[in-house]
């Protein structure tokens, strides 16, 4: 069972427990809705759907890119500004150029590293994201983008120089990239803002004057 499995099933147990109703209120989801995401995207990652058979075999990992990319443009389109929206766009892009870039400069090549690629874009991608996100919604939506966006980046650079390649937009590891990263940045939100919010005495409204400070929130 892979780390993303392992994670999906412990968060899914959370949100049964009712242990996760305060973050899930702030990213407009419910215990339900949120039951029902974390079954597609289980599901899902055991399907890939076939795109093209050709010179490169491409597919789409239906529980690691489309329904994952669906949750975070549900979860941004519940933004409180359009302030907060284009901090989950500019999260996204700037999290999967990132990762394009790391993915550059260290191939990460097995039994070379002491981490797994996996985690490290994981890691780079959750805390990126929450970083320019702010919020707990730019954040979640700003770092699985970001990992798929990195997906696509390798998808354009095989097509353009016409390299043999197999992509599987979502799968393998990106199906955990995605998992870990997403957790990773409402993680931190929340870790940062209620450390805010309780330095500060009280609930912070992100679109308050000077919200915009890394874990101020303004999700209820």
């Amino acid at each position: 069972m892979t780390v993303g499995l392992i994670l999906l099933l412990a968060v899914s147990v959370v949100i049964f427990l009712g242990l996760a109703h305060r973050v899930l209120d702030r990213m407009r989801l419910n215990d339900k809705q949120a039951l029902v995401a974390v079954l597609l995207i289980l599901v899902g990652g055991f399907i890939d759907i076939p795109i093209y058979r050709g010179i490169q075999k491409i597919s789409l990992n239906l529980g690691g890119s489309v329904v994952p990319v669906c949750i975070a443009l549900y979860v941004l389109a519940g933004a409180d500004s359009p302030a907060e929206t284009r901090r989950g766009i500019f999260s996204a892009v700037a999290t999967g150029a990132a990762l394009v870039v790391i993915s550059k400069l260290f191939p990460f090549e097995e039994g070379r590293t002491i981490i797994d690629s996996i985690y490290v874009f994981g890691l780079v991608a959750g805390a990126i994201a929450y970083l320019l996100g702010r919020s707990r919604r730019a954040a979640f939506a700003g770092a699985v983008l970001g990992v798929v966006f990195m997906d696509i980046a390798h998808l354009v650079e095989v097509v353009i120089r016409r390299m043999p390649s197999t992509v599987d937009i979502g799968g393998a590891g990106a199906f955990d990239a995605v998992v870990i990263a997403g957790i990773i940045a409402v993680g931190l939100a929340e870790i940062f803002g209620e450390t805010m919010e309780r330095l500060q005495g009280g609930h912070i409204p992100e679109n308050r004057g000077q919200a915009d400070r890394p874990g101020d929130e303004s999700d209820e």
